[in-house]
């Protein structure tokens, strides 16, 4: 080598020379694993274009479920329901969302912890739903024991008796017990009989109504 080959060549230990070294060996190392890299940049594309298609979350909808079994006939209190986000498609019909709605209302029927309250649980308008083409109607039952032995659910005929003609007829078929309210503390059942939320068709309401205030009803379980 010439000395003027010396003068144009770069130093071994220069900082240009170390550069180029180290780029070498950085695309050496690069060529080494270029299927490993691949395969990762390829995995993040496709996890990438996964997590964009992914559908969003189902919709919820709050309602009201019981926080243990609450029986029939109870007042519900605001720790008897807290709210909990159920996806709508599992939303039951009437489901109750508004805390002030259920708040001192009463079951109509037994309620299991965990069960969403609805409309149909609660003893008022909603209770006709659960019995098509009939009107809910308060009435009391002559003999509170009698009144004991129902369930919600049960369809009985309705028997009125007159004390002083000694005669019984009856006054209205096929009724569905809606609601057994539970006895008011302050009053005897043995003398004031027993309250009742019965569903009864609309053309037997004055009947029935008037039996109540007239005569000893009483019931007997009908078959369908």
């Amino acid at each position: 080598m010439s000395i003027s080959d010396e003068r144009r060549s770069p130093a071994t230990g220069s900082p240009l020379a170390r550069v180029r070294d180290l780029a070498t060996r950085l695309r050496r190392a690069v060529l080494r694993r270029r299927r490993p890299l691949a395969a990762l940049l390829a995995a993040g594309a496709v996890g990438a274009g996964v997590h964009a298609i992914a559908p969003p979350p189902p919709a919820t909808v709050t309602v009201l479920v019981a926080t243990r079994d609450l029986p029939a006939g109870a007042s519900l209190a605001a720790d008897d329901l807290h709210p909990s986000a159920v996806e709508e498609r599992d939303v039951p019909d009437g489901a109750v969302t508004d805390p002030d709605r259920a708040t001192d209302a009463v079951l109509a029927s037994p309620l299991r912890r965990g069960e969403p309250l609805t409309d149909v649980r609660l003893v008022g308008a909603g209770l006709v739903a659960a019995a098509p083409a009939t009107v809910a109607t308060p009435l009391r039952l002559s003999d509170a024991a009698q009144a004991a032995l129902l369930t919600v659910g049960d369809v009985v005929d309705l028997l009125a008796t007159d004390p002083e003609a000694r005669t019984t007829e009856t006054i209205a078929h096929d009724v569905v017990v809606l609601a057994l309210p539970a006895p008011d503390p302050t009053t005897s059942d043995a003398l004031t009989g027993r309250l009742v939320v019965i569903g009864i068709p609309v053309g037997s309401v004055t009947e029935v109504t008037a039996a109540g205030v007239t005569a000893f009803v009483t019931y007997a379980w009908a078959s369908r």
